[in-house]
């Protein structure tokens, strides 16, 4: 059984929101309409995660509760503070914690680090704006084995919610 991995961005947070720090920063009204559009396009595609480990932030909060109303069966999620502003490492690190039982899983998150994990484990330089999911797979059996493969990973696409009807 492959495995797949959505690398997905939190979607706009508002810089003038007053909140007291990054780590607080709340959605605004484009971030929103953003997560929910770029969730159902994930269902339509068949990319519906069974876990998602998500940065512990406001914004990444948001962005999952505005997912969740659409995602079908809803997942398991987990908020992590490890994975606030995470890169590879980090990743690597939570990914080996998963049930091999699970095959496809979301992480959420910040760049530049998740700009970082999709070359780490594909290859290939993308550019993750945000609310932005890039949808990776190996054909390894395991979590173990698929960080094993990192570099290898195929990317299939990168979800935009400017490039979605509607």
């Amino acid at each position: 059984m492959a495995k797949r991995l959505l690398v997905t961005r939190h979607a706009k947070s508002s810089w003038k929101s007053g909140a007291d720090g990054d780590h607080a920063r709340p959605l605004n009204k484009r971030g929103r309409r953003d997560a929910p559009r770029v969730a159902a396009h994930l269902v339509g595609l068949g990319w519906v995660p069974e876990r998602v480990l998500s940065s512990d932030s406001q914004r990444t909060r948001e962005t999952l509760g505005l997912m969740l109303e659409v995602l079908e069966p809803e997942p398991e999620v987990e908020f992590s503070r490890e994975l606030y502003l995470a890169g590879p490492q980090e990743v690597a690190e939570a990914l080996a914690e998963v049930s091999d039982s699970v095959e496809t899983l979301m992480v959420l998150g910040h760049n530049n680090g998740w700009e970082d994990v999709v070359a780490w484990l594909s290859g290939e330089i993308v550019q993750l704006t945000t609310a932005n999911a890039a949808l990776l797979s190996c054909s390894e059996a395991t979590w173990t084995e698929a960080l094993a493969a990192a570099g290898e990973w195929t990317l299939h696409e990168v979800v935009r919610p400017k490039e979605l009807p509607g």
